[in-house]
């Protein structure tokens, strides 16, 4: 289950929210004051910060701020006695995710949670997990697979096909195959590009269903499904 980091000096609220989310089986780490927090996030990751606006050593908001000069990812919830516009434009401005009202009812914080959190799992699968139709491409253990069958690629195969998945449904020319992957100007009186794209071809379509990279005619590739 997450780890997340309250900061919150009201010692009943604190308490409240503490126990409801520790019951759900979270893990947290509890902050009193905007000095402590920084402590906490220098010695530890979390996968969630709830930050109360109002702390009597900095501003809420001004320490949302500063945590997002070093952490640009880690989703925050802010925590406000303060219904006003403002205060909910400026915590957003500062880095903040989502906005929760005091009071508030549990499940409604609870929700907030989850959200942030499917959110930042789904941000997490995207940023290294290429897919298209039943091709997955891992760039962080280089794994490609179609349809769970693992592919055997050589690093310029690997290159060329995460060119494509990157850019699905869309033309690529020669001459921008070319410069993406071997970093060269393209030569028109050659037929590399050609030769890599066949070999490429060969290994995610033989034995599959479907074919995925398409001759457009006098323009270059294009990755689109075969339905």
């Amino acid at each position: 289950m997450a780890n997340i980091c309250l900061v919150e000096d009201e010692q009943k609220v604190a308490a409240f929210i503490s126990k409801g989310l520790e019951e759900q089986g979270y893990k947290i780490s509890l902050a009193n004051d905007g000095i402590t927090a920084k402590s906490l996030l220098q010695k530890a990751s979390f996968d969630l910060l709830i930050l109360d606006v109002m702390l009597p050593d900095i501003n809420g908001i001004e320490l949302c701020r500063q945590i997002r000069f070093t952490d640009t990812k880690t989703p925050i919830l802010m925590l406000t006695a303060l219904d006003q516009i403002q205060n909910k434009v400026s915590g957003l401005k500062a880095g903040a995710d989502d906005y929760l009202v005091k009071p508030f009812h549990f499940i409604e914080l609870l929700a907030r949670i989850e959200a942030l959190l499917r959110r930042q799992k789904a941000g997490e699968t995207a940023d290294h997990l290429l897919v298209f139709d039943d091709l997955k491409l891992d760039t962080w253990s280089n794994v490609a697979e179609r349809d769970g069958q693992q592919i055997a690629l050589t690093a310029k195969e690997y290159t060329l096909l995460e060119l494509f998945m990157s850019h699905p449904n869309k033309v690529l020319s020669r001459e921008y195959i070319a410069e993406q992957v071997w970093k060269i100007d393209f030569d028109t009186g050659t037929n590399f590009i050609d030769v890599y794209v066949n070999y490429l071809r060969k290994k995610i379509e033989k034995g599959f269903k479907g074919k995925l990279i398409h001759t457009v005619i006098g323009m270059g590739y294009i990755l689109k499904s075969d339905n």
